[in-house]
């Protein structure tokens, strides 16, 4: 009976063997010319030799064939891992690591995958090659795509709102540096060009391609549990300090130049508001338009000295202002007058401190680029524009609010405690996931016209702003439709991302805004 069963496990692993080097001709570019290496890679991999061609019966080799797959490898990688461990077999590496040699024996070699961008660049265009290079990423499982599917997701009074069930939830700059800490020293960090491959920290998958950025080596690639579509990070090659200066700008309109339908920002680079890797210069963008993006005007007029540029100040809860041109000099320029003159303005009115006591700079612009048609005087259509937005961040604290006096305020801490980066300052909102059970027992409470239980007290707020919206009094605890009730959550949660955005603006209204262009010479 043992040897019937070694047998069958033997074959199963095998099935699998094949299945995986199906899946990989399919979707990971494995040539047939490389099929038995790339076999033999993987019996080493796995330490096995009983290997045998089962022959195909039926529709298939096995019970999830390469044609069920939609591309994705989850559950052929969970029949295999099945296989395997039946077997006896890699008893010293967990699944995930398992999982991720795997793939990447299947995966092309990094300079295969960039000659392949390259030439799909060159014969059907940039758009082309970057949603090849994120279908790849899919393909290899580096990008979780299932996972990001399961995220709730929606769109609401101008905000997209998503829940990551992935992604860890650090609530102070601390805890998020601590996160993205290396103590090997090799890499340097999370995001060094030398991750690509790496087997520490399950990166073996990760392929990049190289970008030429104000004529140095930079680097893209896209987020294993990106917040929106196509989503990524652009990053220096050289492992340096994260920095906003003239050049920043000019980089970013590179990145557009090359690539016209994605969108590139940087983070502010200080504490509290500048994202959780200070110590690497990178950007992030990707291919979905930001909220931001598609706000309105509500001033608009050329710039005092370079008409060629149009300034906005834009209608948006976060402060933000937008430059136009088809002209990046001059927009670099107007940019670059507008970031000194922030980063010294002093205004004791509106709390505003460009450093603290001990001469540490507080305020800082985070910059976004996206390319448009719309440029030059009176907004008429030109092609092509540059619109580069200025978020004006300032990071200073108080006695009454310790994390940040332009913080999310601490009402609102049981929806959003993290500090509010490039991505969310842009409109799209990254929801812990300890929401997805939270959220459900307010809904409860509210469809069965229950008080909160005690564990979400903290939820009280939010479940009686939700009331007022169904219509239910103060106190009252009457029973709601569940359709009722899921709409006027999303309203409330939308609600208060905006009122988060609000306490990140650092003007209180359009003609603080327009006195502090003015004072700035724009």
């Amino acid at each position: 009976m043992k040897h019937r069963n070694d047998h069958d496990h033997a074959a199963a692993v095998s099935r699998a063997i094949d299945a995986l080097l199906d899946y990989a001709a399919q979707y990971l570019d494995l040539e047939p010319a490389d099929r038995d290496y790339t076999c033999n890679m993987l019996l080493d991999l796995l330490g096995f030799n009983q290997y045998r061609i089962v022959p195909t019966t039926g529709t298939g080799t096995t019970e999830v064939r390469t044609a069920d797959t939609g591309g994705m490898p989850d559950d052929l990688m969970a029949q295999t891992l099945q296989a395997v461990r039946d077997a006896g077999l890699c008893a010293g590496l967990d699944n995930a690591a398992l999982a991720d040699a795997i793939m990447n024996t299947l995966s092309a070699r990094p300079s295969r995958i960039q000659r392949i961008f390259e030439n799909l660049c060159q014969e059907r265009g940039a758009a082309t090659a970057m949603r090849w290079l994120y279908a790849y990423g899919l393909h290899n499982g580096y990008i979780h795509g299932r996972q990001l599917a399961r995220n709730p997701r929606f769109e609401e009074d101008g905000l997209v709102i998503t829940i990551n069930t992935a992604k860890p939830e650090f609530k102070t700059m601390a805890a998020a540096a601590a996160g993205t800490s290396v103590q090997s020293g090799y890499p340097e960090c999370t995001i060094c060009h030398a991750n690509e491959g790496f087997g520490g920290r399950d990166k073996r998958t990760l392929r990049i391609i190289p970008v030429t950025l104000g004529g140095e080596p930079w680097f893209w690639q896209f987020s294993p549990y990106g917040y929106f579509r196509e989503h990524g990070i652009c990053v220096n090659t050289r492992h340096t300090p994260m920095h906003v200066d003239r050049a920043t700008f000019g980089r970013l309109c590179d990145f557009t130049d090359r690539f016209p339908s994605y969108f590139l920002g940087c983070n502010a680079a200080l504490p509290r508001i500048g994202g959780s890797v200070l110590a690497h210069d990178h950007y992030q963008g990707g291919g979905e338009p930001m909220p931001m993006h598609r706000a309105s005007a509500v001033r608009s007029r050329p710039a005092a000295q370079a008409p060629e540029v149009m300034v906005d100040i834009i209608d948006w809860p976060g402060t933000v202002i937008r430059l136009r041109s088809r002209s990046r000099e001059a927009l670099v320029e107007v940019a670059d007058r507008i970031r000194v003159a922030w980063e010294h303005y002093d205004n004791a009115a509106y709390g505003i401190a460009s450093h603290n006591g001990r001469g540490e700079r507080q305020s800082a612009v985070s910059p976004t680029v996206v390319k448009t048609g719309a440029g030059g005087r009176g907004g008429e259509v030109r092609e092509p524009a540059y619109e580069l937005s200025l978020i004006l961040r300032n990071n200073a604290v108080s006695r009454e609010h310790p994390e940040g006096v332009f913080h999310a305020h601490e009402e609102f801490w049981p929806i959003k405690h993290e500090p509010i980066g490039l991505i969310e300052a842009q409109g799209l909102f990254v929801l812990p996931g300890r929401l997805t059970r939270q959220l459900a027992g307010v809904r409860r409470a509210l469809c069965e016209g229950a008080a909160l239980p005690e564990e979400l007290r903290e939820f009280t707020m939010i479940y009686d702003e939700t009331q007022v919206r169904l219509g239910v009094a103060h106190g009252s605890h009457i029973p709601c439709d569940a359709r009722a009730v899921d709409k006027a959550l999303r309203g409330e949660l939308a609600s208060i991302c905006r009122r988060i955005l609000r306490n990140t603006a650092v003007f209180p209204n359009t003609h603080a805004t327009q006195a502090f262009l003015a004072e700035a010479g724009v």
